[in-house]
């Protein structure tokens, strides 16, 4: 049995090679589903069915011969290429405004990220393996220095990492790239060092390129991204997956900065445990 996809381009390609033994009722939903990819990242199944001019049973089952458990699982790969071509918010405004024809004003926008937000956080400590979490901090503790990468919309939750090392006096470089010189700040990072690398989907070059390095060197890597298939997870020591929120194409940080305080604040709690361990043994015996 093939694989399932795991982008938009494997799925369009897939749908491409079995078009001719699909049946006509296959085929017919391939061409829309192809022909009109913003209308499906958003749509309800039985908007596309109505469109497509087939039931939604239809919809169902073709995502289930391309191996999808749903229509709603094939459905976010058609939401990741729009992620991917269209960085810029004000075209992704443009095209979830075009795809579903509604304009939401600011109110039903404020609750629909809480709510998505909420949920995301409700779901964290679930989805985080404990040990795993429990690994990432032996290796900041252990570490000299913890060096925090996070490329464009990643840069954001290193950035408070970073932040909040600095505020447990944990030694912290953030590797903002400027100039380019994201190769050059790589190589600064010692052998005793740790590495933390941001990275969500589509999974930046320059992140792909600084875990590679670190890998290579044999540098301790904690990855927190987005998923297991994340290419960044086979390079790591340990590798944190967050799922966020979504909403209309946009993706939320609050899980991310939720996970990234939850592991400087347990790094400064093991810290000032240590450091009362240390006076305890320093102090002389009571006569």
């Amino acid at each position: 049995m093939s694989q399932v996809p795991q982008s938009f381009t494997t799925l369009e390609e897939r749908i491409t090679a079995d078009y001719p033994t699909l049946s006509r009722r296959l085929q017919q939903t391939a061409r829309f589903l192809l022909d009109h990819p913003q209308e499906v990242a958003f749509a309800t199944v039985a908007q596309l069915a109505q469109q497509a001019g087939v039931t939604p049973s239809t919809l169902i089952r073709f995502s289930n011969s391309f191996g999808f458990s749903g229509f709603s699982e094939m459905q976010q790969l058609f939401r990741a290429r729009l992620f991917d071509e269209l960085p810029n918010y004000n075209e992704r405004i443009r095209a979830v405004r075009t795809a579903t024809g509604e304009t939401p004003d600011s109110t039903q926008l404020l609750w629909e990220f809480a709510s998505a937000n909420q949920e995301a956080l409700q779901q964290l400590p679930d989805r985080i393996n404990p040990d795993h979490l429990e690994s990432a901090l032996d290796i900041f503790e252990k570490a000299n220095a913890v060096h925090v990468m996070g490329a464009r919309r990643s840069f954001v939750v290193a950035s408070y990492m970073t932040y909040a090392l600095h505020h447990i006096e944990k030694p912290a470089f953030l590797m903002n790239g400027l100039g380019g010189m994201y190769s050059e700040q790589v190589k600064a990072v010692g052998t005793h060092d740790a590495l933390l690398v941001i990275s969500f989907a589509p999974y930046a070059q320059e992140s792909r390129d600084v875990a590679e390095e670190a890998h290579r060197r044999g540098i301790p890597l904690v990855v927190l991204t987005d998923s297991s298939l994340s290419p960044l997870v086979r390079l790591s020591d340990v590798a944190l997956i967050v799922h966020e929120a979504e909403v209309k194409s946009f993706r939320g940080l609050t899980a991310s900065l939720c996970l990234t305080q939850t592991l400087a604040i347990s790094l400064g709690v093991r810290q000032d445990k240590a450091l009362d361990l240390q006076k305890s043994r320093n102090q002389p015996d009571q006569p």
